[in-house]
């Protein structure tokens, strides 16, 4: 699954949609009407790694499927609000399944 980049994009983008909703709920929610302050800082530091992956990962694919800047602001932009990964995923799905199969066609093809 992860054996081509736009894999590994999808896969991160997946985990970073679902990092900050569960930072906002789990963290902050949590540690405001609660004893429970101890999740924040994992959870910051794991959303802040799948942030800065997302980022490089659509920068890779920006150089990979020739994004002009406008689409690559798009990608950028959606990995903004909550869930918001996934928004583009959909958007993207037919541009990301191509090259998905394109990588995967040329992999074969090398081995």
């Amino acid at each position: 699954m992860l054996s081509n980049s736009v894999s590994r994009f999808r896969l991160v983008a997946t985990l970073e949609g679902l990092s900050f909703p569960a930072l906002l709920i789990f963290g902050s929610l949590l540690s405001r009407i609660s004893d429970i302050d101890y999740l924040m800082m994992p959870l910051g530091l794991i959303h802040g790694v799948l942030f800065i992956a997302y980022v490089l990962l659509a920068l890779d694919l920006r150089g990979k499927l020739g994004w002009d800047g406008k689409k690559t602001f798009v990608a950028l932009a959606w990995a903004i609000p909550p869930f918001g990964s996934f928004v583009f995923k959909a958007k993207a799905k037919a541009e990301l399944d191509a090259a998905e199969q394109a990588e995967n066609a040329a992999a074969a093809s090398a081995a």
